[in-house]
């Protein structure tokens, strides 16, 4: 299930010292169905909070090593932290505050985690669509897709298309084809368009097939159109036959999927999240929503130009919220497909298709054109790349623009600190170009659940010598700041099972890695759990230019934070995974509160 990057959006639709103060605390009661509201009294402009323990960075992992620090203030004029203390060492603090002691709340505190490379409007459309992964037959995909079109009437239509995510043609045991669909009475007729789990590709019904031309390309540049066993899948650039056709949900309707995606995020602790490619008019959308508050997520997007691989300054225009909620100062290009589709370009041809060497979906000159263009427009470059050729060019691509950005000097390692350039999955590089990623120091962002989803097949597409020295990098790349996520919604958004993911090296559904590395496939590029936690929040922050202010608990950063009920540090690697999120709080406000502590504190309210 490798990286994707092509948006499930366009594909499917497109966050001073002060006094410390002792407060009463009246939580709201957190709603999936209505806004948020905070019922905290606005006219304090401090408040304090104290946990059982407050891990301030990633690499706090023993608590003596930042003084027993547990407590927190937090100005709620701008969101900030303002001090941050120990309860224990507060006698002082005491007296100033006229005798009234901190109250230690249940619970353990991380900094606001974050995912460095998500997408927001294709995850709220991947929670009204039918969910395929894992969907092992194609008897099982005909079965949910009932059970979604009984649950939603009136999908299916021209007007309104079924949509899905989630199959994968190694668990279905074969690539589906249209009809497939039909052998269904209640799915036959019915518009149907489901992509794939990498959403590289798209399986179509037979009344949508019916709308194109019957003269369709025999090929498509950068693209497939499958026709074994049957018509029906459309891969990389051959999708875009299908989108031109395909209604495209409302404003309204991704204002929805928007808040749906935000509250999913807040309950598996997001505070704020990479936006791995928007559309212009999403962005002003987001801009307008960012100034409400139904917008509780800090989003950190790329711009994608509504033509792919273009350069459209005009409409890409910039956007820098002082309180961190929005943020838009990048651009997202694209140089290649998805392995699980034999879409990702190689330098050597696919070991399980001798036949083919993947397609990159723009040529290299023109990939190297755009990153100028884009940087000396002054946005940070970010170039999708899994193949190891994509990835090459990727490389050539971002360092000619840095030598146009810093033509005299001889240290481009020192230009790249300041503009930051990426590489979004960095998923299979050769020995060389490992190396020049780390003489110049472009950043990967690196999904850990892409390894072990993909460690099943992985060696199969590639052979056993170049998964070895190229694939699924993360230890060997620490020093260039990674940083980390999950490409939700291809992988689920929970960075704690990206956490397991990095630091077990196994799949943190089964808890096991693929047959013959049962403990754990490529343990030497293993994360331990603080260099993990750091690329879900640290390395997130300075890859999106918020280092300092994000991803920490330190006087003048967001007030950001995430409440467990253990200390991640005790639970043990297998823990991981099974991690619960209490409470999420972005800019001092609850955003999130598990049920079952919501209706405890309202009965102590009563």
């Amino acid at each position: 299930m490798p990286s994707s990057t092509v948006r499930w959006g366009t594909r499917l639709s497109l966050l001073a010292g002060g006094v410390a103060v002792v407060l009463s605390l009246q939580p709201h009661l957190f709603s999936q169905q209505a806004p948020l509201t905070f019922n905290d009294d606005t006219a304090q402009e401090v408040r304090t909070y104290c946990y059982q323990s407050v891990r301030a960075t990633a690499a706090d992992a023993e608590l003596n090593n930042n003084n027993n620090n547990n407590c927190f203030s937090v100005s709620s004029k701008n969101g900030t932290f303002t001090r941050v203390f120990s309860s224990s060492s507060s006698a002082r603090g005491r007296e100033e505050e006229g005798g009234e002691e901190n109250e230690i709340r249940k619970g353990h505190v991380l900094p606001g985690l974050w995912d460095g490379h998500g997408h927001l409007i294709q995850y709220g459309e991947f929670l009204h669509s039918a969910d395929l992964f894992g969907a092992d037959s194609p008897g099982e995909v005909r079965r949910r897709l009932r059970a979604y079109l009984g649950a939603n009437p009136g999908v299916g239509t021209r007007e309104s298309w079924a949509r899905g995510i989630g199959w994968d043609q190694m668990v279905l045991g074969g690539m589906p084809f249209a009809d497939m669909l039909e052998e269904d009475e209640v799915l036959r007729g019915k518009y149907f368009m489901l992509d794939r789990v990498d959403v590289h590709c798209t399986w179509v019904s037979r009344a949508v097939l019916d709308l194109l031309p019957e003269d369709l390309p025999e090929e498509v540049p950068g693209g497939e159109i499958v026709r074994t066993p049957g018509m029906g899948v459309f891969c990389d650039n051959a999708m875009d036959l299908v989108m031109a056709l395909w209604p495209r949900p409302s404003k309204e309707r991704k204002t929805a999927f928007v808040a749906s995606a935000m509250r999913e995020l807040h309950k598996v602790g997001l505070v704020g999240m990479h936006d791995a490619g928007v559309l212009p008019s999403d962005l002003a959308m987001y801009d307008e929503m960012s100034r409400t508050d139904d917008w509780t997520l800090r989003v950190y997007a790329m711009v994608e130009c509504p033509e792919r691989n273009t350069f459209c300054p005009g409409e890409a225009a910039k956007v820098e919220h002082p309180d961190g909620m929005l943020s838009v100062r990048s651009v997202k290009l694209f140089a290649d497909g998805a392995l699980g589709s034999w879409g990702s370009a190689m330098i050597e041809p696919y070991s399980d298709r001798p036949d083919t060497s993947g397609s990159l979906l723009v040529n290299a000159s023109t990939l190297t054109s755009l990153a100028q263009s884009w940087s000396a427009a002054g946005f940070q470059v970010n170039i999708h790349a899994i193949g190891d050729l994509a990835n090459r060019l990727a490389i050539d691509a971002l360092e000619a623009a840095l030598r146009d950005l810093c033509p005299d000097s001889p240290d481009l390692s020192a230009c790249q600190a300041r503009h930051r350039f990426r590489i979004e999955h960095s998923q299979i590089i050769h020995p060389a170009d490992q190396k020049r990623m780390h003489a110049i120091g472009i950043i990967p962002s690196i999904q850990p659940t892409h390894a072990t989803s993909d460690m099943a097949y992985a060696a199969l597409r590639l052979g056993e010598e170049r998964t070895r020295t190229e694939a699924y990098r993360m230890r060997s790349l620490l020093d260039i700041h990674p940083v980390l996520g999950s490409d939700f919604p291809v992988e689920p958004p929970s960075p704690f099972e990206g956490l397991y993911a990095a630091v077990t090296r196994k799949n943190p559904r089964t808890g096991s890695g693929p047959p013959g590395h049962e403990g754990g496939w490529q343990m030497e590029e293993a994360l331990s759990l603080e260099q993990a936690l750091d690329g879900f929040t640290r390395g997130a922050a300075w890859g999106g230019f918020m280092d300092g202010k994000a991803g920490v608990i330190q006087q003048g950063a967001f007030a950001d934070w995430v409440v467990l009920d253990e200390e991640i540090g005790g639970v043990g690697a297998e823990g991981l995974r099974g991690l619960k999120v209490r409470e999420t709080w972005v800019g001092g406000k609850r955003v999130y509160q598990r049920e079952e502590e919501s209706l405890v504190e309202a009965k102590e309210d009563l």
